[in-house]
């Protein structure tokens, strides 16, 4: 046999194999979940964002959010920022009266809102609209950009620059104390098929959990210490607070369900309407050659 035989056998059973639906990726191929984690809503990819109708898009809390306060700089033409860059507290106490996003530690009395940092959804969309180049900052002065007046017009544009700022941009890990890994933010794309093809009937938030760590274990490989809490318990947490608390909650794609208040309560979780006419999830192609 000749050495470009051996060779073209070799490439055939490599794309065999690559093309291959396995368990630990829900019936998709390692080609298949190399576009999920590089390209999520790439033509490629499995994971498409569709147009919604205007009824829908008000259903998106954090694109509310984002909507009302690049709304205030439109019309005031620019936002004088805190000395250490910062919404005003004027401007913060009016955009949570408008009641997009209810945070418990300010409903229950715990925080009093007297700043920006008070509020994790304010605070977070303030950064959203700056990373996603919406905004710029001078002169300690938040305005739009040229870009950033066009976008803020489409919903359908506006949401997919928001989603691809919080997803690519963003650091997940910001807003809580699991440290510095990518834990919930490497693999959203495969939360969403797992949401997908789950989320109809109420699971507890393990169950995806187990789930993702099966398809990603060198995430849990790769954290030695977590202070007195078991690594498994520790690393649950972490992917169920980022994934479901603040993601797929904020952008309106989840409802959770807690048996009581306590911060160890079991957690359900069911995909909404509007997951279903926001994500189109194909199944695992195998005919697809790439």
């Amino acid at each position: 046999m000749k050495e470009e035989d051996i060779q073209r056998q070799l490439n055939q059973l490599m794309n065999e194999q690559n093309n291959r639906g396995t368990s630990k990726f829900e019936g998709y191929s390692p080609l298949e979940m190399h576009h999920i984690l590089n390209s999520t809503f790439g033509s490629d990819s499995p994971i498409q964002l569709q147009e919604l109708l205007d009824s829908d898009y008000q259903k998106i809390p954090i694109l509310n959010l984002v909507k009302y306060l690049t709304g205030l700089i439109n019309k005031s033409g620019e936002i004088k920022l805190t000395k250490m860059g910062f919404l005003p507290k004027k401007i913060v106490l009016d955009i949570y009266a408008q009641g997009f996003i209810n945070e418990g530690n300010i409903e229950s009395g715990f925080f009093k809102l007297n700043k920006e940092a008070d509020s994790i959804s304010i605070n977070l969309t303030r950064i959203l609209i700056e990373i996603a180049r919406l905004t710029k900052k001078r002169n300690g002065k938040l305005s739009l950009t040229k870009t950033g007046e066009i976008i803020i017009s489409n919903n359908h544009v506006l949401l997919k620059t928001i989603i691809d700022a919080y997803t690519t941009k963003f650091n997940w890990a910001y807003f809580d104390n699991f440290g510095e890994n990518r834990v919930g933010q490497l693999g959203f794309g495969f939360s969403m098929i797992l949401l997908n093809k789950y989320g109809l009937e109420k699971q507890l938030d393990q169950f995806y959990t187990d789930k993702y760590f099966k398809a990603f274990p060198g995430l849990m490989e790769n954290i030695t210490s977590t202070g007195i809490m078991p690594k498994e318990k520790y690393l649950s947490q972490c992917y169920s607070w980022r994934t479901f608390d603040r993601f797929l909650n904020y952008f309106g794609l989840i409802k959770i369900q807690m048996t009581n208040k306590k911060w160890d309560a079991d957690k359900y979780i069911t995909k909404t309407e509007l997951f279903n006419k926001l994500i189109n999830v194909r199944p695992h192609n195998k005919a697809h050659i790439y």
